[in-house]
């Protein structure tokens, strides 16, 4: 069901010839209410696609009826021409549903430099706004694909009866600031705009800012929550956050396994850090290490390359005090060898990657994934 599975929401799916392959490239979902708020959160990549520019301005009033989404472009860098494309494209949903265009969001997704076919757009609104249907959520997972190989979805429902649903796009450029994502999670719970903006915030900070696969960081990156009020339920504020973060946590992991080439899932966990920063910090590093990251892809649990990686950091801890555990063996504890690396176990497409810091009590998680010879020959050919 995707972002259908909450009441009060409409989605479609179409496919309009953005995409050369004639497959899914247009996503339309429709907020019916009888609320319409949002929040979002955008990629900090001062370099920005026209729709994040048009959708940050757009969501000022925390009023949005609807988003649309394209893929088979990411109308970046595409000038004064661009940006009119996006304004066309939301004045086309505005129209058609009869709602004001400046409470339409717009995403896109592609190849960034290449200006968008107006002309395919405009239709392609036309026709979702057709196809727009109580079960479209799965089809619009499917229109907002690029590289992916396979759609992204998530729901959740409380006891008393809310439902949270989402949907996601990203398979390469996974970095802090959202990774190259598009997401859309939508929810039927009665919920105010400090509260929805609250939940998403702390949501996507825990979760789609700690995936970290290759530390690119997208232009277009936008992850939307919308609330209709349907259900007719006011939920509990903690479990309302901790639905959303569940959401977020799963859409999150399926993009890590869904990462260009990767053969290896990477959770790192920091523990022992004298800061939540420090934990961060030193996750991030091991995370965006290339040397680490290549032994992984071949089996080789190469610990030393984790310390090296710990060591670059500014993270407070004493370099002969640390512990590090590779799939559930210690592997170096303070300073020296511990058990013999032949014991550690790498076929598995898991792998967790633990370090104690022994500083002090804080803790955090970065997934990753291995650097794969697929890796770089699918990103070398990919506006090819």
């Amino acid at each position: 069901m995707s972002v259908t599975f909450a009441k009060g929401f409409l989605a479609s799916g179409v496919a309009c010839g953005l995409k050369a392959s004639g497959n899914k490239d247009l996503a339309l979902v429709q907020n019916l209410g009888p609320v319409q708020l949002a929040a979002a959160v955008f990629t900090t990549n001062r370099c920005q696609a026209n729709p994040i520019i048009w959708s940050k301005e757009a969501i000022r009033d925390r009023q949005v009826a609807a988003i649309v989404l394209n893929s088979g472009g990411a109308n970046c860098y595409t000038g004064a021409q661009g940006f009119q494309t996006t304004h066309a494209t939301a004045e086309a949903v505005g129209q058609g549903l009869e709602v004001s265009a400046g409470d339409v969001l717009v995403c896109s997704t592609g190849l960034i430099g290449e200006q968008l076919d107006l002309a395919k757009l405009t239709n392609g609104v036309s026709l979702a706004i057709q196809s727009l249907s109580n079960d479209g959520g799965i089809a619009a997972s499917e229109a907002i694909m690029t590289t992916d190989s396979v759609a992204k979805r998530s729901e959740r429902e409380a006891s008393s009866g809310w439902r949270v649903g989402g949907m996601a796009k990203g398979a390469g450029m996974l970095a802090p600031g959202l990774a190259t994502m598009l997401v859309v999670i939508t929810t039927d719970a009665i919920v105010g705009p400090e509260l929805l903006d609250a939940a998403l915030r702390e949501a996507t900070a825990e979760t789609f800012d700690r995936l970290d696969s290759d530390g690119c960081m997208s232009t277009n990156d936008q992850v939307t929550l919308m609330t209709s009020g349907a259900s007719g339920v006011e939920p509990d504020e903690s479990e309302f956050k901790k639905l959303v973060k569940e959401v977020c946590d799963e859409l999150a992991l399926k993009l890590l396994d869904d990462a260009e080439g990767a053969s290896h899932n990477i959770h790192i966990r920091v523990a022992g850090a004298s800061s939540l920063a420090d934990a961060v910090e030193v996750g991030r590093s091991v995370a965006r290490n290339n040397l680490f990251k290549a032994a992984i892809y071949g089996n080789d649990p190469n610990w030393g390359r984790i310390l090296a990686a710990v060591g670059t950091t500014n993270a407070e801890f004493d370099p002969y005090n640390i512990d590090v555990s590779i799939n559930g063996v210690l592997i170096s504890a303070k300073g020296e060898p511990a058990a013999d690396r032949s014991l550690v176990d790498l076929t598995p497409r898991q792998v967790d990657i633990d370090i104690n810091l022994n500083s002090g009590g804080h803790h955090a998680r970065i997934v990753t994934n291995d650097l794969t010879h697929e890796y770089v020959e699918e990103n070398s050919a990919y506006s090819s």
